[in-house]
């Protein structure tokens, strides 16, 4: 291990830091790494960081360098695969140090966040614009809504048969449901009803309706961090908005896989435009096909839709919503694994 006094220096440094041994296996990270990579130093410490991150070529090819030459070598676009954060983006600067031996010092820098800025100016322009849609879509279905419930009234007083009598109050009920929402996509922001709520009481409402739906075969498992402060929300927009990604993932593995609910205190971190201290990270992960990658770009647009059957409404909704809420939705997806990460802020 190295020198009290380096340790010290180490676990006050903003930058993320992992120290290497001769071996490759990881001796040391301070705080700063284990919230970059959203990891347990306690749980890494022995193993090879091979494997304790996934896609290692790029680092072990930086490592070869810097031990090769006995001098800093940096690799300046470094994909690098975490468990619970999937794939990074970062700058690594590897440099062979003594203390009472040879270790590596790696140090590593975030490349995502200009990035993520020009994604978020992106998705805020995009979310007024499926809003402004919304609402004129919205406004040219609630007028025929009225003709289609008048109509199934008439028909139903001249049917003589209780059993076709079913089929019209179908149809008064699926115009009520649809009436209400589109009354919903009308309304003004301000009436949505804000007040302190507790996310996992949220996450598990989805996760009871979720599995009320697709009893056989799908398995929704907890990952959460029970001591995350309230936040302060519309509790039925973010059960609505939780519910839809949900729901679009265990549809897209047709009833038959995993999904993973966790919940993450992240800590100095920008949402659309303000900086916030405190947020609380939710992350729907599911083992299913991935998104296709010629939809990943326009997921989040109006009757866009991976299926068949899809409206394409529920991520566009899901979007507003977590938009009016001060916070961000992004996703990662590959074959096997696809995540969707919620960001809102605390008070």
């Amino acid at each position: 291990m190295p020198t009290p006094v380096a340790h010290l220096s180490l676990e006050y440094l903003a930058t993320a830091v992992i120290l290497l041994d001769g071996e490759s296996r990881i001796a040391y990270l301070n705080p700063a790494a284990e919230h970059l990579f959203d990891v347990s130093g306690k749980n890494l410490l022995g193993h090879p960081v091979q494997q304790a991150f996934t896609d290692t070529e790029q680092l072990s090819s930086a490592m070869q360098q810097a031990v090769r030459n006995n001098a800093s070598f940096i690799e300046y676009d470094l994909t690098l695969g975490t468990p619970t954060r999937g794939k990074l983006h970062l700058r690594c600067a590897v440099t062979p140090v003594q203390f009472d031996r040879h270790y590596l010092l790696l140090e590593f820098h975030p490349m995502d966040r200009p990035l993520k800025l020009a994604r978020e100016e992106q998705m805020l322009d995009q979310t007024q614009a499926n809003r402004l849609l919304l609402r004129n879509l919205a406004h040219e279905i609630k007028n025929p809504l009225g003709g289609i419930r008048g109509a199934a009234q008439l028909l139903e007083q001249e049917l003589d048969r209780p059993a076709l009598r079913e089929y019209t109050q179908v149809i008064v009920q699926e115009a009520d449901r649809l009436r209400s929402l589109m009354e919903k996509l009308l309304a003004p922001q301000n009436a949505s009803h804000y007040s302190a709520l507790n996310i996992h009481e949220v996450l598990e409402r989805v996760r009871s309706v979720v599995l009320a739906e697709m009893p056989e075969g799908l398995k929704i498992r907890r990952d959460y961090d029970i001591s995350l402060p309230a936040l302060v929300g519309d509790k039925e927009q973010l059960i609505q908005t939780m519910l839809n990604i949900v729901r679009n993932a265990a549809q897209a593995m047709q009833g038959h896989g995993q999904i993973v609910l966790r919940t993450r205190i992240a800590r100095q971190v920008t949402l659309v435009k303000r900086r916030h201290r405190l947020a609380v990270m939710v992350q729907i992960v599911d083992n299913g096909p991935g998104i296709l990658p010629e939809l990943q770009d326009k997921i989040f647009y109006p009757l866009v839709s991976g299926r068949a059957d899809g409206h394409g409404l529920g991520l566009t909704l899901a979007q507003d919503f977590v938009s009016q809420h001060g916070g961000t939705i992004e996703f990662d997806s590959e074959p096997g694994r696809t995540c969707f990460t919620v960001m809102l802020p605390l008070p």
